[in-house]
């Protein structure tokens, strides 16, 4: 008999021991907070596109994200809309959209332009524009008209959190991010019913670089891709960083500026034509100034003069500046001295400008927060959080973050691949290679594993940040076999990084992305 008490003793001892444990941590440290549970609020509207209104269900919501035991890591907002009376939803396109930074929400790509409502941005030179209130518009230019749109807030941004046993290091990174949203996108397509629909990605800016690695990791996973949609690429960082003894960004922003010059009209003469002209400048880049930066200190002075009379002719800064520059002038100094008079060009978009607060000193002040970004930036915080709150009834308690600096600074930058062959074993790891920065063989992984993935390649003449002929360049370097280089199609539109800021470069983007979709799952 008292062996069997102590046997019971023993035992309700242990059953309450966590309990202890657990009103002692409460104690300690305040109550455990409850799991987190998704939510979804249903709105319905409808938008007239190309002549014809259509019906759609927008859900603002989250999605859970959790780890191998169960355990919640993540709360992932999104703003979904599903066009309303098709005949087969569940194998209607949908595309998967977000932004960039890393750091920033999606809201951009989605009141910006791609959505069924939008923003009517201030164009370059209307400073009233750029006071409230602003006005939010029906969007005829949204690709709603050929898929489905999830808009997807990176977790750090929007309404998107890290929760329960989530870290910052399960989130902050190259391949970090990729896996959240992977799982996010499984779980979507899990939850609504979408595994027969054509599936297309859509990232602007660092957007593309998630893309990339996201892509692989969906393949990878059995989720095939009908398309992967890039606006304003970032794929290989080296070809966008002037660091000491990197001469490829100068080669390959020289049609950049070329092109920022022709806009604001600093040339003499003024070429006619921007894309002939563009051309024309891609060539010498590629050619004789490519090869003189090669030279280095073996270049002959009569061929640094020559070179830099072109230049000049080329971008509109004088040819002494080139040759004292050692015919390499970095993105920064192009800025400041391309208009003069105290005015610096945008970097997401030089066709707006900015007067400088500190014009002596050799780096833009630290009040600048550049032209495009000063610009749309009132808009943008406003006009979606009343849209949230009027437009979608979504409504909380907390802030909805645009821009998570944070989450950029403990952005963990390097990644690990399989080898691309033999010759890569002994490097790094026994079965993988670190790729620092440049995630554009995992793409061309993706299209090699999923050969009728297409790729569509969307660019700005004006964009100073991710210039197009970097991305030309990296395109021109996946190494695919010639039966896949069909697969890619790419773009140039009137604007700089942020292509639906100009309304006549959005609508021709929205029918190339249209085009692109129907083609895509046509072929699928």
């Amino acid at each position: 008999m008292r062996r069997t008490l102590t046997v019971l003793l023993t035992t309700a001892a242990l059953a309450v021991a966590p309990v202890c444990l657990a009103a002692r941590a409460a104690a300690k440290h305040g109550p455990v907070p409850a799991p987190p549970k998704p939510r979804t609020v249903i709105t319905h509207g409808s938008v007239v596109i190309d002549g014809r209104r259509i019906p759609y269900t927008a859900t603002a919501g989250t999605i859970i994200l959790r780890n191998k035991a169960g355990k919640p890591t993540a709360s992932m907002f999104y703003v979904a809309y599903v066009k309303d009376g098709v005949h087969d939803p569940a194998r209607r396109p949908v595309t998967f959209a977000y932004n960039g930074g890393p750091g920033f929400a999606s809201a951009l790509v989605d009141v910006g332009g791609f959505g069924p409502r939008r923003i009517e941005w201030p164009a370059p030179g209307q400073v009233g524009a750029e006071q409230p209130p602003y006005r939010l518009v029906p969007n005829g230019y949204s690709i709603l008209k050929s898929t489905d749109l999830v808009f997807i807030d990176a977790v750090g941004t929007g309404y998107s959190r890290i929760v329960g046993a989530g870290k910052p290091a399960m989130f902050y990174g190259i391949d970090a991010d990729a896996r959240a949203f992977t799982q996010f996108i499984e779980r979507y397509i899990q939850q609504y019913g979408r595994f027969q629909s054509p599936k297309f990605l859509l990232g602007e800016s660092y957007g593309t670089t998630r893309s990339a690695v996201l892509a692989q990791d969906l393949v990878g996973k059995g989720v095939y891709l009908d398309g992967v949609i890039l606006c304003s690429s970032a794929l290989d960082l080296a070809t966008l960083n002037f660091t000491p003894g990197n001469d490829l960004p100068y080669e390959l922003y020289l049609p950049s500026y070329a092109a920022v010059a022709w806009y604001h009209h600093r040339l003499e003469p003024q070429p006619p034509d921007l894309a002939a002209f563009v051309r024309r400048v891609e060539r010498f880049a590629g050619g004789s100034y490519a090869h003189a930066l090669f030279e280095g200190s073996a270049l002959s002075a009569r061929q640094k003069t020559r070179l830099a009379a072109r230049l000049a002719r080329y971008t509109g800064l004088p040819a002494e500046l080139w040759e004292r520059a050692d015919l390499r002038i970095p993105l920064s100094v192009f800025q400041r001295r391309l208009l003069g008079a105290g005015r610096s060009t945008g970097r997401f978009d030089a066709r707006f400008s900015t007067p400088e607060l500190q014009p002596l000193l050799p780096q833009q002040g630290d009040s600048a927060a550049g032209a495009a970004t000063t610009a749309v930036w009132g808009a943008l915080s406003a006009g979606f959080d009343e849209y949230l709150q009027h437009g979608l009834d979504y409504r909380s308690d907390r802030l909805y973050v645009q821009l998570n600096p944070a989450a950029f600074k403990a952005w963990h930058w390097q990644r690990y691949e399989p080898p691309l062959s033999g010759l890569d074993q002994g490097v790094g790891t026994s079965d993988s290679v670190m790729r620092v920065k440049n995630v554009a063989p995992a793409l061309a992984r993706a299209m090699s594993d999923d050969p009728g993935m297409q790729l569509m390649l969307n660019n700005g003449w004006f964009d100073l940040a991710t210039p197009f002929f970097a991305t030309d360049y990296t395109i021109a370097h996946l190494g695919l076999p010639a039966t896949l280089e069909h697969n890619i199609h790419e773009y140039y539109y009137p604007v700089g990084h942020m292509l639906y800021l100009n309304p006549a470069a959005l609508a021709q983007l929205a029918h190339n992305i249209d085009a692109f979709i129907a083609g895509a799952a046509r072929r699928g």
